[in-house]
């Protein structure tokens, strides 16, 4: 079966406030594969994020975001997403006023370009609450308003069950959650991954990595992907940090 490139960056540039974060950043994802974004603090992973989604402070100064083929360097959040791309962030806003229930349904709308009545969408997401084994009370809160840290992180997954995007960025969905919440959180995560979804997880600890197995760890260094490799990248950086991985021919830059 031939692999399929789902996202292809090419020399990255992102400055933020005149400093330059991503200094000629190149990246390859493949249709189906999960990875997971290692770093030191101030490597670039969040900008990394933000700048795939579009934000508009992370815009790049050089280089090119190609999704599917079609590039997307210029377009903007929303017509990303559309396109299939989720940025999970880390800190998840409040948004009082709205319940999680009409959120999903408008998302859902604008992801599919319907007008999904009350009732439909309700089966469908009551469908995916089972699946998730999520509570109905769950949805009827404000968006985020009085969640626990654990509770955004579900709130987040299950916007993903909803849209069932093709790219998916997790920016430190373990952040704040103890040892049990990072495995209803990951399993939640295996649940609803699947052949057509590809999965970018930046992550700092190796937990999350204990319960999700990734098929290609990636490190990212000054701006920069350094080394990619198997699960015993993790070994190299806890013995000898990330920097070493810059100067080791052995692992395959991407």
């Amino acid at each position: 079966m031939r692999e399929e490139i789902i996202l292809d960056v090419k020399d990255l540039h992102v400055k933020v406030e005149q400093r330059e974060i991503l200094k000629g950043l190149n990246l390859r994802l493949e249709r189906g594969k999960i990875y997971a974004l290692m770093g030191p603090n101030g490597a670039g992973k969040s900008t990394l994020a933000y700048a795939i989604m579009g934000h508009p402070r992370f815009m790049a100064s050089k280089g090119s975001i190609v999704f599917k083929g079609e590039d997307i360097t210029e377009l903007s959040p929303s017509e990303r997403a559309r396109r299939g791309i989720f940025l999970a962030f880390q800190y998840p806003i409040e948004i009082p006023g709205i319940t999680l229930f009409n959120f999903l349904r408008m998302i859902s709308n604008i992801r599919d370009n319907k007008n999904i009545s009350p009732i439909e969408f309700s089966k469908l997401l009551k469908a995916k609450l089972k699946l998730l084994n999520l509570d109905e009370d769950f949805i009827r809160r404000y968006l985020n308003e009085g969640f626990s840290g654990g509770e955004k992180k579900k709130s987040e997954i299950l916007q993903m069950a909803i849209i069932n995007p093709e790219l998916v960025i997790l920016d430190e969905i373990d952040s704040g959650l103890d040892i049990d919440a990072i495995k209803v959180v990951s399993d939640m995560i295996k649940t609803i991954f699947n052949e057509n979804m590809t999965i970018l997880m930046i992550t700092h600890y190796q937990r999350l990595l204990d319960y999700i197995k990734p098929d290609s760890i990636l490190v990212i260094v000054d701006g920069r992907i350094v080394a990619s490799g198997g699960y015993e990248l993790i070994g190299v950086i806890e013995k000898e940090g990330y920097n070493s991985l810059e100067k080791k021919k052995e692992y395959e830059r991407v």
